[in-house]
């Protein structure tokens, strides 16, 4: 698993939101937005993403982490965290 800093934790995240809904439009997601209600992303959505997360940084992503994945910010903080300690 490599070390993700923040603004390659962004990248990825971004990312994963797009190849689950295409047209997402991050122009009016701010960092402290619940990206899910901006994004309107339902739960399977949300599971995907949380899927693509973990497949992707090799992170694992457990149900009890939902919460701290709410906003940007938040999810680009775990990442940098989960990814940096080396938690399988």
């Amino acid at each position: 698993m490599k070390p993700l800093n923040s603004t390659e934790a962004l990248t990825l995240v971004k990312e994963c939101i797009t190849e689950i809904v295409p047209d997402a439009d991050f122009t009016d997601v701010r960092p402290d937005d619940k990206f899910r209600d901006v994004l309107e992303l339902d739960s399977l959505d949300f599971l995907t993403l949380v899927e693509r997360l973990a497949a992707r940084t090799g992170a694992r992503i457990d149900e009890d982490d939902y919460p701290e994945l709410t906003t940007l910010a938040d999810t680009v903080r775990f990442l940098v965290a989960r990814t940096g300690q080396g938690v399988r």
